[in-house]
Formats: C-alpha cells, sequence, structure tokens
C-alpha cells in the first residue's frame, strides 16, 4: 500500500504544509504526520475528503505507486481525470463456455471483425461467433482467434488466424511483442507494439512489412488487447534466401548425398 508515501508526494506538489493540509481535512496535524510516516491510519470519511481534495480516486491513493508514474499521467489525475493506468478497469470481458464450463475460444473472421468493434462487449454479439477448444492451451486464461487481413504482418498471410490471450492488465504489454488490438476507429488491427503508456499515454503500432510507417494510438481509444499466442495459416513462409540460393543449397546437400554413398559403398 503506498497511502503515506502518495500523501506526502501529493501534499507538497500542492505547496502545503502539514498544517494546511490538516486543517483542510479537518484533523490534527499530529494525525496527518502520523498518517505521511505510515504510523496511523485515516477513517473512510478522511479519505473521502483526501480523494476530493486531490481528485484522485482512493483506489489509486492506496494502490498505485504515484512517484513511479510520468508527470504527464500525475498531472492528469490531478486535473480530475481518473485514468485507468492497467487497462484492467475498463470492463467485464463478454465470453462463452462449453458444457464442462470452460471457456470457449470464439473465432471472430474477417466478416464478423466489422461488428465485433461495436459488438465486443455485448454477450448476444459474442454468443453467435464460432467456438472451438485448443486442448493444448491453459483452462485458466481466456484466448480468442481472429482473422488477420491484408499484408502488414509477414510472414502471416492475408486470412491467416491468430489465436491470442486475453490481456488484463496493460502495464504487462512487451515492447516490440504481437498484439491484436482493438481500437474505435480502426476496429481490430494486429501489431508489434511498443508501450509508451506512462510516456504520453499512447501505443506505437509497428507492422513488419517496412511498407507500412508506424503510428501511435492513445490509450482511451483502445477497447481491448490480446497478445499474440499462436497462429495458422494455409500458405506456407516465404523462405528467407533467394530462389537461386535455395537451388544452391539443396544441390550441395545432393552433392553431399552422393558423397556419403560413395563412402558406404
Amino acid at each position: 500500500m503506498y497511502f503515506a508515501k502518495n500523501l506526502k508526494l501529493l501534499r507538497t506538489r500542492r505547496r502545503r504544509s502539514q498544517a494546511d493540509l490538516a486543517d483542510m481535512i479537518e484533523v490534527k496535524r499530529s494525525s496527518l504526520s502520523g498518517y505521511e510516516l505510515g504510523t496511523a491510519f485515516p477513517n473512510y470519511e478522511t479519505l473521502i475528503r483526501l480523494s476530493d481534495l486531490f481528485k484522485i480516486s482512493i483506489d489509486k491513493l492506496l494502490r498505485v505507486d504515484l512517484s513511479n508514474i510520468s508527470e504527464l499521467l500525475l498531472s492528469e489525475l490531478e486535473k480530475g481525470y481518473d485514468i485507468d493506468l492497467t487497462g484492467r478497469g475498463l470492463r467485464v470481458l463478454a465470453t462463452t463456455v462449453d458444457t464442462n464450463n470452460f471457456d470457449n475460444i470464439e473465432l471472430v473472421s474477417v466478416t464478423a471483425k466489422a461488428g465485433y468493434r461495436n459488438g465486443y462487449s455485448d454477450p448476444d454479439f459474442i454468443k453467435v461467433l464460432p467456438t472451438f477448444q485448443m486442448p493444448f492451451l491453459s483452462k485458466d486464461r481466456k484466448y480468442r482467434t481472429f482473422q488477420i487481413s491484408g499484408d502488414s504482418m509477414p510472414p502471416l498471410s492475408d486470412g491467416a488466424y491468430v489465436t491470442a490471450e486475453y490481456l488484463a492488465n496493460w502495464t504487462l504489454l512487451k515492447d516490440g511483442y504481437p498484439y491484436i488490438i482493438l481500437t474505435k476507429d480502426d476496429g481490430l488491427v494486429f501489431k508489434n507494439v511498443y508501450n509508451q503508456i506512462e510516456k504520453n499515454r499512447t501505443l506505437l503500432l509497428c507492422s513488419t512489412n517496412t511498407a507500412y510507417e508506424p503510428y501511435e494510438v492513445e490509450v482511451s481509444e483502445i477497447s481491448e488487447i490480446w497478445k499474440f499466442v499462436n497462429y495458422i495459416d494455409s500458405k506456407p513462409p516465404e523462405p528467407n534466401m533467394s530462389k537461386t540460393s535455395l537451388h544452391q543449397a539443396v544441390m550441395r546437400l545432393q552433392s553431399d548425398m552422393d558423397s556419403v554413398k560413395n563412402l558406404l559403398k
């Protein structure tokens, strides 16, 4: 719990003495000193007063180390914008279960992608999606499969299916790792992601195809994030080497095999 540390930080940012703040929230100075030292804890009524005064939720006062977030985000909080720093508070995930009460893997095809942008949180929309199970995936996590379109993320081709794990805590985003991102404007996109939430409240989305420029998306514009797990593609990946190099490699292999056969004779 970070209450004592946060209280002192917020008071000093307001340039208030302990006596000033104590008067504002109607407690003794000695009580406030105890709060900041961690030797005492306020009652609910005082917590509410502090929350109202600093315009920061009680949950964040208690559980978030405000000294570790960027100046930009802290300033936004102090202005009264209740920013979700993790993504966990955005919504409850709509899902379906099988006859054994295990979460299904729903399939969002290319034709369903347009509807998913608005129906992602609607149980009636989710329940009509095709469902299946992958027995090798953990039963304790939530997965969904999305059919991607376009050529921005080779080696995956147009029409490939990406299975991804629901990411509840956005602070766990791994830089440079592929994710399915649901945005309010663009719908579903599959990109390599770089976490810039604490820096400027954005994610940087990059394609593996260099013909596509990276771009930023505001966190406030994001509805869901899904972490890449595996994919199914009907087209084999393009070889890294040229056809000439591949032909030469096959010829060398055949030559080596002939040499082995001669030795065995």
